[in-house]
């Protein structure tokens, strides 16, 4: 995690500014209602259809923007020093949260949306985390060297050894990125109702939160269906980074490999591991390769042009762990699942069911 101690000056500097947090997106009146701040684009998108306009919604994340390689700025420091709510998406992916919400002097209560959820752990899945948690391992081993050298140098290699496991639990424990699967949303959206209606009874959030929450049961229930005019075993999906491991487990979709082996998009790839992906792909007979919106897709262009295949990017790249600008059809989190799981239909040859006149 980063070191954020100067973040206390600039965030000290950055209350004393008038309109600091212009770089945070904002939603909603909230005329004498809560003020919450939202991690990620995709919880921002859920809480401002939940509150309506009963609270003012700021996210701290823009569109495009991933949580894995987010540095908190002046704007975020501001925006939370206000905050009677912080909502997290949770699960190991706001690796820099800690040290931000310090620096801002925040006060108010934070509210981890994946309480409750049945977290994948990345140690029974070959792909996710193996980046950090080889790093980890590296530490650890540099640090049984450094105990080796003598009991001076002991104390040293337990920290380090130390560190090395918190590094590899802090990135690699659970994969984050639940919101591939809208029943997990569903949960999340549950416990953003609950906490705004704790933190504020007054708030008149009642026939929102109830519109939503129909809505994304009704998207599970399309995404089910357009699914499932694909044989399983035809449901082939690569993609940059390993991010829809939930989707892989609701959906009975196989994750064939990604461009990147981690949860963490900011990772490398080996030449070993694109040679590996490349043979997958063939053999599999995998036809797509998925960028993603949040990811340069150089890489991803490279693999699909030796494995022969089709390589879908720009306007066609999926939502993976961003939404997209507002008034692209990635905008708020049902159009981006709606485009991923058309986009995904697709490219294994089916057409999606139609889309519910309440979706669209």
């Amino acid at each position: 995690m980063r070191n954020l101690r100067t973040a206390g000056a600039i965030g000290a500097m950055a209350l004393v500014l008038s309109g600091c947090a212009a770089g945070a997106s904002e939603a909603g009146t909230g005329d004498d209602g809560l003020e919450i701040v939202v991690t990620t684009t995709q919880l921002a998108d859920v809480t401002r259809e939940i509150v309506g306009d009963a609270a003012t919604v700021t996210s701290l994340l823009q569109p495009g923007e991933s949580a894995h390689a987010f540095d908190p700025g002046p704007a975020a420091l501001t925006s939370l020093a206000s905050a009677d709510l912080l909502i997290v998406s949770g699960a190991g992916l706001e690796t820099w949260l800690d040290d931000t919400v310090e620096a801002s002097g925040f006060a108010g209560e934070v509210v981890d949306t994946s309480e409750g959820l049945e977290l994948l752990s990345t140690e029974d899945d070959p792909h996710a985390g193996h980046e950090h948690a080889h790093e980890g391992e590296e530490h650890a081993h540099e640090g049984e060297e450094h105990a080796h050298e003598g009991e001076e140098h002991a104390h040293e290699g337990e920290e380090h050894a130390h560190e090395g496991a918190e590094e590899a639990h802090d990135h690699g424990a659970f994969d984050p990125h639940v919101w591939t699967d809208p029943a997990n949303v569903i949960v999340q959206a549950e416990a953003i109702r609950d906490a705004v209606a704790a933190a504020d009874p007054d708030a008149d959030i009642d026939a929102s939160a109830t519109a939503y929450l129909e809505q994304l049961r009704e998207l599970e229930a399309w995404m089910r269906g357009s699914i499932e005019q694909v044989p399983a075993g035809d449901r082939l999906v690569v993609t940059t980074h390993d991010t829809f491991g939930y989707l892989e487990r609701a959906f009975d979709v196989q994750v064939v490999g990604t461009v990147l082996p981690s949860i963490d998009d900011s990772a490398d790839a080996s030449a070993a591991h694109i040679d590996e992906l490349v043979a997958e792909i063939r053999e599999t007979g995998a036809p797509v390769v998925f960028s993603e919106n949040a990811i340069d897709p150089q890489l991803a262009a490279t693999i699909a042009r030796e494995a022969g295949v089709e390589l879908r990017e720009g306007e066609d790249a999926l939502a993976a762990d961003a939404l997209g600008p507002e008034g692209s059809d990635t905008a708020t989190y049902i159009a981006a699942q709606i485009h991923n799981t058309t986009a995904m239909v697709t490219a294994w040859g089916a057409e999606p069911l139609p889309v519910p006149e309440s979706l669209s």
